[in-house]
């Protein structure tokens, strides 16, 4: 316990290591803001700097992390995410093949990427087994194709 007390430099790491650790589990940055306080607290620690300015120095660097570091972290993780379709909204515009007879003004199958969908023409017409076709709309499992 002395060697700890003497080198709090380490005391300071290992904070700082154990943060970095935390943040796997929860992704938010918020406990990299606490880690990087500890590694500035462990730097004011090799230059003589007592124990409660060390604490002091993590608390202001944390916060100071958590206005000014944080955002632009989660901006940069987050980069080109408003744009970006995800689910079922990323398959209009996608080709596919059909593979049950779409019927005139009826349903039949597509497959596009593996996945078979339900379908039916934008245009109501009938399409046939091994057409391709695009997909132009989604109303819940639901597409909306045309030929190509």
């Amino acid at each position: 316990m002395e060697y700890l007390i003497s080198n709090l430099w380490l005391v300071w790491l290992i904070i700082s290591v154990l943060c970095l650790i935390l943040e796997l589990s929860s992704g938010d940055f918020y406990v990299t803001c606490f880690a990087i306080g500890a590694l500035v607290a462990m730097c004011s620690s090799f230059i003589g700097v007592p124990f409660w300015g060390q604490v002091l120095v993590f608390a202001i660097f944390s916060v100071a992390s958590i206005y000014f570091i944080r955002p632009r972290l989660l901006a940069s993780l987050h980069k080109g995410g408003e744009q970006r379709e995800s689910n079922a909204d990323a398959l209009v515009g996608r080709e596919g093949v059909v593979t049950e007879a779409i019927a005139a003004k009826g349903n039949g199958y597509v497959k596009v990427d593996g996945d078979q969908w339900k379908a039916v023409a934008a245009n109501g017409e009938a399409i046939a087994v091994g057409e391709r076709v695009k997909i132009v709309s989604m109303a819940s499992i639901v597409v909306t194709v045309e030929k190509i």
